[in-house]
């Protein structure tokens, strides 16, 4: 008994056999045609390769006519696929190196230290507030406001999508109408009786929205224009004592949201 190697009409994949399935039906490993082993060669097969040839069996039915049926498939010996082998191999290997990024999701903001950044400081006598758009750092992440808005007396400096900020900061200021900072600036320094509430705003990993109050020692400097257009442009200067030591300033222009009228309460409706 001795093999023989021989091609795939179809896909040409070489498959090797031993002479004794000479003439029988095997399935092609890459292409799944049917084919049929063709005569070992004489001689020296070491450099012959044959090729093989598609199975076609016919069946009689009752009604006379020619269909063609499967035929049965002997065993024989089949070469895996090499390519798949190495893709998997190359797969398994990717998920090792990177399972830190892959699996290892932070579900806390990045915070840094920046006790020698020289934008933070709370003596506000000698602060000058640069002439650049609003940016800063807050709990440790790079800040750059995109979108300011004021309305009912809180003014919003976002990060990223107006609706939904990355990253943000909330003043609430003590006026019953926004057009009542025009022209006026606030000095808030640290431990200030009626210093307005701060609120930091952002997005974990899983892109849960977080609040979180800043501490109540902190500094704020905010000088406001006139309105135009519907805008209320300014200046802000503002630093915290948390541990990232979060800062912010320069200048904006706040677009201005009018609230909407509450609706009125029909006739007999009890009061709220």
């Amino acid at each position: 008994m001795s093999e023989f190697k021989f091609a795939c009409p179809v896909c040409g994949q070489h498959i090797t056999c031993d002479s004794t399935k000479s003439g029988t039906q095997l399935d092609c490993p890459t292409c799944f045609q049917e084919l049929i082993v063709p005569h070992a060669p004489e001689g020296d097969v070491s450099k012959l390769i044959l090729n093989a040839s598609l199975v076609r069996s016919r069946a009689r039915p009752q009604g006379g006519a020619m269909i063609d049926t499967p035929a049965r498939r002997p065993a024989c010996v089949r070469k895996f696929p090499v390519g798949i082998i190495v893709v998997l191999v190359c797969a398994v290997a990717a998920l090792f190196a990177f399972r830190g990024t892959i699996f290892n999701r932070s579900t806390q903001p990045a915070t840094v230290t920046t006790t020698n950044d020289p934008a933070w400081k709370l003596d506000l006598k000698d602060v000058t507030i640069p002439e650049t758009p609003v940016a800063g750092r807050i709990r440790g992440r790079a800040f750059n406001s995109h979108h300011v808005t004021l309305k009912s007396g809180a003014l919003y400096f976002r990060q990223g999508q107006k609706e939904s900020p990355e990253l943000g900061m909330r003043i609430i200021l003590f006026v019953r109408e926004d057009g009542e900072l025009a022209g006026k600036s606030i000095n808030i320094e640290t431990n200030h009786t009626r210093a307005p509430n701060v609120v930091f705003g952002w997005k974990d990993d899983p892109q849960q929205p977080m609040l979180v109050d800043t501490p109540p020692d902190y500094a704020l400097l905010l000088q406001f224009g006139a309105v135009a257009d519907g805008r209320l442009p300014g200046k802000i200067y503002f630093c915290a004592t948390d541990e990232a030591k979060s800062w912010v300033a320069g200048t904006f222009e706040a677009e201005i949201i009018k609230a909407l009228p509450s609706k009125p309460q029909s006739p007999g409706a009890p009061k709220r």
